[in-house]
């Protein structure tokens, strides 16, 4: 009856080693094993990496009285994941992931220092079918051991709460129809400093407004100093700085009033 749903498993996968060895012998029980017939066996287990994995369905941000709220989306689960590794130490880099069982089109890959580690976006509606679950359902998974072994260091850091008022701007930013929304964010982190404290991406939109062959990305930028209220002019420069580094990676445009 849970109308919002949040799980996620940390737990050991098994990946049948191929090849020659794969097999492991079938031991006699008059001796002890032979040295090679002890390598025969170590060679035939598994690979058991660890991996991380979450579902998520349901309302992610309540309705009330500041809004009507919004279901999980791809881009959440994707975002948790990115924010999980980085977490760990590690740069996650996202780009257009065609794994089962998710959406093609509605899916990232996630790499570490080049190597894909995982996967992440909204489940292909035929797996949301065949095991009883909610239409658009979204989901993660990736190899922590993977990423735990390129990280320097263990050690997390709790995060500096900062007690300034918040500045808030939304930008929409015009982008050609495959470049991954999360490049766009990556951008916009980099240009908006310091100062900015996150970005989340609330609304995709394609259609005559944007031209064919492109897509519409809208954030919201949330800007904050630990020491001051910051004036006006340092939101618009610091969002200015963000939206040219975006220009720059990805070649977003600020999308106009009117849609242009």
């Amino acid at each position: 009856g849970a109308d919002a749903v949040g799980i996620f498993e940390i737990g050991s996968v098994y990946f049948p080693a191929l090849g020659a060895g794969a097999v492991a012998p079938r031991l006699a029980v008059t001796a002890r094993p032979s040295t090679g017939e002890i390598a025969d066996i170590a060679a035939a287990i598994p690979s058991q990496p660890r991996h991380l994995a979450a579902v998520l369905c349901g309302p992610w941000e309540r309705p009330g009285w500041w809004g009507p709220g919004r279901t999980a989306d791809w881009s959440d689960a994707i975002g948790l994941a990115v924010r999980i590794i980085g977490d760990v130490g590690v740069t996650a880099d996202v780009s257009a992931g065609l794994d089962a069982p998710f959406h093609p089109g509605r899916t990232a890959a996630l790499s570490v220092a080049g190597a894909v580690v995982g996967s992440a976006g909204e489940l292909h509606p035929r797996v949301c079918a065949a095991w009883g679950l909610p239409p658009r359902t979204v989901a993660f998974e990736f190899d922590l051991d993977a990423v735990t072994a390129l990280a320097a260091d263990l050690t997390v850091t709790a995060p500096t709460l900062r007690i300034m008022p918040v500045a808030k701007e939304d930008v929409a930013l015009v982008v050609t129809a495959d470049t991954p929304a999360a490049a766009v964010a990556q951008a916009l982190r980099e240009g908006g400093g310091d100062l900015l404290e996150s970005v989340r991406l609330f609304d995709v939109y394609t259609g005559a407004q944007v031209g064919e062959g492109n897509k519409s990305l809208a954030f919201s930028l949330r800007f904050r100093a630990g020491d001051r209220t910051l004036a006006v002019e340092e939101v618009t420069a610091a969002r200015n700085a963000a939206v040219t580094r975006a220009a720059e990676a990805t070649g977003a445009v600020l999308r106009g009033p009117s849609g242009s």
